[in-house]
Parts: structure tokens; sequence; C-alpha cells
């Protein structure tokens, strides 16, 4: 692993907020659309964290997974690249990147396990073939920052020891994995954004340590925004919502 998120291919590869959710001519064509798309992405990311929670890898794993599966999807289909598969490949293959091996066919028992549907139930051989396909759409670079450390030492650079409010910005750093931040911000300012946020909700002023950072506080509140449309989308996701995007991609079981 790259150790300086600034020489890594991570940051050579960060993309512009446009470039992110682009729908791929297949799946426009099958009628997906961009709401669909990004629905469909958040479904698969809260998949990925319940395979991920059965079967007991860290949470930096389940980070990557979504990193993984997020930056497929900006080069790649859906139609091609099913997202039923997809989803869990990139745990099995996050989990070899942070050395936290998981074995193919517990992810297959899981899967099995969850879903009655034969849509799902993916063998050993297809998680291992989508394996090799994946690693390809990656240009096989699998070194993902996070912003796990940024946080750990930003708190104790503002002089932070409120547990509530530690905890509160450890939350939220959380669900930012299951977003498309990382794909587009350096991870230090995606932990200033939780920072700001949980300073908010504590009522807790901080206002003269974020000026001596010296960053550019409207790229923090937006980071911040965006985070927070995240939660208001999340109450959105119904079954209802996801079959009807999922179903218009008309995918073969």
């Amino acid at each position: 692993m790259a150790a300086n998120f600034w020489t890594s291919s991570h940051y050579k590869q960060l993309l512009d907020p446009e470039e992110v959710d682009v729908l791929q001519p297949l799946d426009k064509d099958k009628g997906v659309t961009l709401e669909d798309f990004k629905l469909i992405k958040m479904h698969m990311a809260n998949y990925i964290c319940k395979l991920a929670h059965h079967v007991k890898v860290r949470q930096r794993v389940v980070a990557t997974a979504v990193t993984y599966m997020r930056r497929v999807y900006t080069r790649k289909s859906m139609s091609e690249y099913d997202p039923r598969l997809v989803a869990p490949t990139c745990l099995y293959l996050a989990a070899k990147a942070e050395e936290s091996t998981v074995q193919a066919r517990l992810l297959v028992f899981y899967i099995k396990k969850f879903y009655a549907d034969e849509k799902y139930r993916y063998e050993i051989k297809d998680i291992l073939e989508m394996e090799m396909k994946i690693l390809e759409a990656l240009n096989y670079y699998l070194v993902v920052f996070h912003p796990y450390r940024s946080l750990s030492q930003l708190l104790q650079d503002a002089g932070i020891n409120d547990i509530n409010m530690i905890q509160f910005s450890w939350g939220l750093v959380n669900d930012t994995c299951k977003m498309d931040l990382i794909l587009i911000h350096p991870p230090h300012l995606i932990a200033l954004a939780c920072i700001y946020i949980a300073s908010v909700h504590k009522d807790k002023d901080i206002t003269a340590w974020f000026e001596e950072l010296r960053v550019d506080m409207n790229v923090v509140k937006n980071i911040s925004m965006e985070i927070l449309d995240f939660y208001e989308g999340q109450r959105l996701i119904t079954d209802d919502r996801f079959n009807t995007a999922f179903s218009k991609l008309a995918l073969k079981p």
C-alpha cells in the first residue's frame, strides 16, 4: 500500500463530481434513469454492509469494497456487470486487499441464506470470474485511502475530547463509505466535513480551529451538505423503488 495519499494511485484517479454519476449507453438504452442508477448503487452499498456484518470483516474492508463497486460503475455498465454479483465480489476482493481474507464459499453461503430469489444465487466460480473482470475494470489499482486516520488526527488536533462528539464524528465517517465522496475528495476533507457536522449538531464552536487550518470551508460545507442529502436519500429507499429500477436492467439469472 502507498504510504502517502498525494503520491498514490487513489489521488491520481480522483474524479470530478460530474464524472461519477454517468449512465453508460447500455443502461440508458434500457430506460435506466440517473435516479435509478443512484438508487441501485445505494442499495448495493447496503448489501455489501449486510454481507460484511455476517462474514465479520473490519469496517475498513467494507469501505474499500463500496469504493471498488462505485468506481467500477464510473467505467462499466450495470447491464454488463450485474450489481448482484459485483457487490459480493468487491467485498471478496477488498478483504484480500486489506489483508482480511474472506472465503468465497462463505459469501456464497450468506447470499443464498439472504435471498430465495434465484437471480442472487451465484456460485464460487461466478465470484472468481467476476473478480478478474473487476480487477481489469479498476486497472488493477486497489489502494484506497479512507478518512479514518485523518479523522483521528484531526479530532486530536482540535482538542476534542467530548466522547459524544467523537462517536458522532466516527459514525458519520462510517456512513460516508456508502457514498461517492471518496472518489471525488481527499480523505482529510471528508473527515473535516464530518467534524463540522458533528460540531453543529453538538453545538460546539470550533470556528477558530477551522480558521487555523486554512482549508476551503466552502468545500468542507459542500461535502457536509452531500452527507446530509445522503441521509435524506436513504429514507427514500424502498424495496418497491429498488425493484422497479432494477427490473429495467432485465438481467438474466
